[in-house]
């Protein structure tokens, strides 16, 4: 896929698949919440969004099971299964995505193993990363941490001007996301946003996400 461009805006597309806008995340510790599968179906019945099964403490058989969880959530909706990592779950379960750490295995063998029609995403941590993410072939790229998060303690925030660098990767911005901030970075040029604590762990995950879903759907 090479994203093409709407109102100045990379448009992530592959063989017919079309990327989410709202990318919501796993962690280690959410991936064993007892109500997970109840929290993900509100989260895949809110809009279209991108459910990815994440645990990089989670042993195989365990995160093929969160895989499977959320696949079953999404089942029915507009929303799609993305497997972090892990290839061989993403293959086992049929995802529609795979997402690579920033250490993760080359896009290209990545692409050789899953075909041409699986969107790949590649996690990066500064424009520059992004672009050069971009040229190897990946069809989106996870910039961040825009904002301070609990999830990475101690990393500087890159701050949303970031984003435009970052052209023309396809942006999917992430840390400290909120409404609020992902109208703030579409208006700065990503196509979408990812989100972890934010969703999941609202009192209302499915009303969380249709929150930034409808920040991110307006107009600028």
């Amino acid at each position: 896929m090479r994203a093409g461009r709407q109102g100045g805006r990379a448009v992530g597309r592959r063989g017919g698949r079309e990327l989410p806008l709202l990318h919501v995340v796993t962690d280690d510790a959410i991936a064993r919440l007892p109500d997970l599968a109840e929290r993900a179906r509100t989260v895949a019945a809110a809009g279209a969004t991108a459910l990815h099964a994440r645990g990089p403490g989670l042993e195989g058989r365990a995160c093929l099971d969160l895989a499977r969880t959320l696949g079953a959530a999404a089942e029915g909706t507009d929303s799609r299964l993305f497997v972090n990592d892990r290839l061989d779950v993403a293959r086992i379960v049929r995802a529609w995505g795979l997402h690579l750490p920033s250490a993760g295995l080359p896009v290209a063998e990545a692409r050789r193993l899953l075909g041409k029609r699986v969107l790949i995403g590649r996690s990066v941590h500064s424009a520059e990363a992004a672009r050069r993410a971009h040229a190897e072939g990946a069809d989106y790229v996870f910039l961040g941490p825009i904002w301070e998060t609990a999830s990475h303690p101690g990393t500087a925030a890159l701050g949303p001007e970031t984003i435009s660098a970052a052209a023309p990767a396809t942006v999917i911005a992430i840390g400290g996301i909120t409404a609020e901030r992902a109208r703030a970075c579409r208006a700065a040029g990503a196509y979408g946003v990812a989100a972890i604590s934010a969703v999941w762990r609202a009192s209302d995950p499915g009303g969380a996400a249709r929150a930034i879903l409808l920040s991110l759907e307006e107009r600028w």
